[in-house]
């Protein structure tokens, strides 16, 4: 079947951006994760962050009853990490890859950055829901960022 939205996809695809894993942890304790490349930043007083989940997203409904979720930036080594909570792998990450910082999402222990963040805003945007949430506790560190540009993981020549 052919996508009639792939040259949209592709002009889009010109923008390189990083990669990411959003968690939140879901009424019964569980982790849900999935693989993100539409983080921005927002204000920083507040300090506000944002990214966007697909409405038909298996995580969807995790996201959107949670109050709480991290944004963790992955290193250019972390294309496994990625792979998996796209849903291209299915070996588990388990939970001991995770801690609980202020809100008691679920944070990355190995990555590049992380945001612990409370629920701010949600609003509706097509087919995605944007999610803005307030920043409560960071880390960062040094390294080489993971990137995508045009459908493919970018180690920066083409």
């Amino acid at each position: 079947m052919t996508d009639k939205y792939r040259p949209l996809k592709d002009a889009f695809g010109r923008f390189a951006t990083g990669i990411a894993v959003a968690a939140c942890r879901t009424a019964e304790g569980n982790i849900n994760a999935i693989t993100i490349n539409s983080f921005a930043s927002v204000s920083l007083e507040p300090a506000l962050l944002l990214w966007c989940l697909e409405n038909r997203a298996s995580t969807y409904s995790a996201f959107m009853a949670a109050d709480a979720y991290s944004v963790n930036v992955l290193r250019a080594d972390q294309q496994d990490v990625s792979d998996y909570y796209a849903g291209f792998l299915k070996d588990p990450i388990g939970e001991e890859k995770f801690q609980s910082w202020v809100t008691g999402a679920p944070v990355m222990k190995d990555r590049l950055a992380a945001f612990d963040c409370k629920i701010f805003n949600r609003h509706d945007a097509g087919d995605h829901v944007i999610l803005v949430g307030e920043v409560v506790r960071f880390e960062s560190g040094e390294g080489e960022p993971l990137v995508y540009y045009a459908s493919q993981y970018y180690q920066g020549t083409k």
